[in-house]
């Protein structure tokens, strides 16, 4: 570590539990974003500043002038551009030293295979079900550490799913059922500080699984109701029969 990153990361060294060993796996790790809306927006945002070494940032969208009111990466400028070019300029202009791996399309199939077994960890910042399942069963095949949190209207809610331990409950665990009808924000609306909360919450969870601090919320599903300010904590359970991530499914294989 230089003495720009000493001095940057000063408040990080501080801390007993990361310290100089912790904040140099920050500095080597390679974390899967995917999606740069509300949730990827805090997300990307702190762990540039934490020091991730590699973002691989992933969304096929573009701004439009409704995300806004929630998507903090994304400026009044950036509005008609690939939400991965305008979420890379804000993580180079937080910290030049993480570098950016930008995917602009869909990430399916092999291509998201090959990028789950790159990384260190994956966060899901997405907002429909499809990808959520897609993600959830990539990273249970692979063993990969998977970082999941949703927001709509004022209501929140994050999980973590360590598949490198086990046993670990799955996405689909939790929502077996992945939704032809699902609720938007743009049909029902969100408070947009709340998409900051969870996704600062997911990158809390990202760094403390990256650099093994305490207990991460594997096995367990915390949610706000922002309206009411009230906490509940509910614990998750490995689903016996899931297809994905049971013993006798065909994906949950060792690799």
């Amino acid at each position: 570590m230089n003495d720009d990153q000493l001095r940057r990361y000063s408040r990080h060294l501080l801390l007993p539990e990361i310290d100089l060993e912790g904040q140099d796996s920050l500095l080597r790790a390679r974390v899967l974003l995917v999606g740069l809306g509300g949730l990827g927006s805090p997300i990307a945002m702190y762990l540039a500043a934490s020091g991730i070494g590699t973002l691989v940032l992933c969304d096929d969208d573009v701004v439009e002038l409704s995300n806004l009111q929630r998507q903090i990466l994304h400026q009044t400028a950036d509005l008609g551009r690939n939400k991965t070019l305008s979420a890379a300029d804000t993580v180079h202009a937080l910290n030049p030293d993480v570098q950016t791996i930008i995917i602009s399309s869909k990430l399916a199939g092999e291509r998201l295979h090959t990028e789950v077994e790159k990384a260190d960890l994956v966060i899901d910042a997405t907002d429909n079900f499809p990808t959520r399942h897609a993600l959830n069963a990539a990273c249970v095949t692979l063993k990969t550490p998977l970082i999941s949190g949703a927001v709509i209207r004022m209501v929140g809610q994050v999980t973590s799913f360590r598949f490198d331990l086990s046993p670990s409950p799955c996405y689909h665990c939790l929502y077996p059922d992945q939704g032809d009808v699902q609720e938007t924000c743009a049909q029902t609306g969100v408070l947009a500080p709340l998409a900051g909360v969870i996704g600062s919450l997911q990158a809390v969870e990202a760094i403390k699984v990256l650099v093994g601090i305490g207990d991460s919320l594997r096995g367990r599903l915390l949610q706000i109701d922002a309206r009411n300010m009230a906490w509940r904590v509910s614990a998750l359970k490995p689903d016996p029969a899931c297809p994905v991530c049971s013993p006798e499914s065909s994906r949950a294989v060792s690799t």
